[in-house]
């Protein structure tokens, strides 16, 4: 025998399921000071500035979740987002994920990170759950690499050897793996000079990477940088060369010739493209980040599809959505601890009233970072100091 009924809802669940759609999205774009930075390079006595987004996601039932990041250009993408994610649920983040993806299909998705990072501490929120445990991440601590500011003629980086000494005393802190980021001017000799130098202090003690931003103007210099790292027993080779880090049959022909693994994807955006990377065999590692791949939901898309084709996925830069989603892959080596230098520029916004802190000094003596075991991003943010910073505020209901 069958019977058929309509769903009863009692009101006690319709009330609930009402209390948590989402009913207004407020993002803030700030600014402060960085101190001891100027132009990207490491510089005792400068002070330069960063601007970043403060996005607080409201429902009608007094949740709240908030996330602080992303980048300054993105303000209007973010807007877009918001918008998107009024009146939904706010457990549907596949449901956001869609209605973003398709709203800014002729933008570069930079926007949604935020937005999207905003709602997993929403709904951790609300149910008392750290991020990584909603992943169902199992790490408690992630090994880091210090990751450099760029080199520059007057910096604290400013020769081969200042960057070896500067790798013996992040040693000394903990770290066991250093990212050296060159003097992006298009030249090779200073970088291959801190290659083999860092090879020669620190090889064996450390794993090296080396990133040059996309800076160096031909092939050819590419190919003669990485074999300088080859030389030096690097762990990757990063963003080569002036391509944007977008050319797969490039970066395949340099894969070909030189033995040190390359990474790319800091300039892609999204699961697509980074599939079409490595199913066009231009990268041995995969890149994913929170704030630039369309938040925690795409970049565990990204780390899920790496772990499929057998690769691991390293993660781009630090804060506590990185951490989060970490905790929660299985393939993947280092967080990323960037950028720092010896006159200890912190690049990282200081709105953090919970002690959380990607300050160089503060890495653990085993050289990792704790994952934050709160509910939903497990941060608390210093909203006054945020506001009266602000250079700009979109509210929208």
């Amino acid at each position: 025998m069958t019977a058929t009924a309509d769903a009863v809802v009692s009101p006690e669940a319709h009330a609930s399921a009402q209390a948590d759609l989402i009913s207004r999205v407020e993002i803030t774009l700030f600014s402060y000071p960085m101190v001891g930075v100027a132009g990207g390079a490491d510089m005792p006595g400068a002070v330069g500035e960063r601007r970043r987004l403060a996005v607080r996601i409201f429902t009608r039932g007094g949740g709240q979740g908030a996330y602080v990041g992303g980048q300054a250009n993105s303000l209007p993408q973010a807007a877009t987002c918001a918008k998107a994610i009024i009146g939904l649920n706010a457990f549907t983040r596949e449901a956001a994920y869609e209605r973003i993806r398709r709203h800014l299909r002729k933008e570069d998705r930079m926007g949604a990170g935020v937005v999207d990072c905003a709602m997993w501490d929403l709904g951790g929120q609300i149910l008392g759950l750290s991020v990584a445990q909603m992943l169902g991440g199992a790490r408690r601590s992630l090994k880091a690499y210090a990751s450099t500011w760029f080199g520059s003629d007057e910096g604290g980086l400013n020769s081969p050897e200042a960057y070896a000494d500067f790798a013996e005393e992040c040693y000394g802190l903990g770290y066991r793996a250093f990212k050296m980021h060159g003097w992006s001017d298009g030249g090779t000799k200073r970088d291959i000079g801190a290659i083999l130098a860092l090879g020669e202090r620190v090889g064996g003690r450390m794993a090296l990477m080396h990133d040059s931003a996309c800076s160096f103007r031909t092939f050819a210099d590419a190919l003669a940088v990485g074999k300088a790292c080859d030389e030096a027993g690097f762990f990757w080779y990063e963003d080569p060369y002036a391509d944007g880090g977008l050319s797969a049959h490039a970066h395949r022909r340099l894969r070909e010739m030189i033995r040190t693994p390359i990474l790319l994807g800091e300039h892609l955006r999204g699961v697509e493209l980074q599939a079409n990377m490595v199913l066009a065999d231009g990268t041995d590692f995969v890149r994913a980040d929170p704030d630039f791949d369309m938040g925690i939901t795409g970049t565990m898309k990204i780390a899920r599809f790496a772990e499929a084709m057998g690769l691991d996925v390293e993660l781009h830069a630090p804060g506590p959505a990185h951490r989060h989603c970490m905790a929660a892959i299985r393939n993947t080596n280092f967080y990323e601890l960037s950028m720092v230098g010896p006159s200890r520029g912190d690049f990282n916004a200081p709105v953090y009233t919970c002690g959380y802190s990607d300050a160089l000094d503060d890495v653990s003596p085993d050289g990792t970072f704790p994952v934050p075991d709160g509910p939903g991003l497990g941060v608390s943010y210093d909203w006054e100091r945020i506001k009266t910073s602000a250079l700009d505020r979109v509210v929208i209901e």
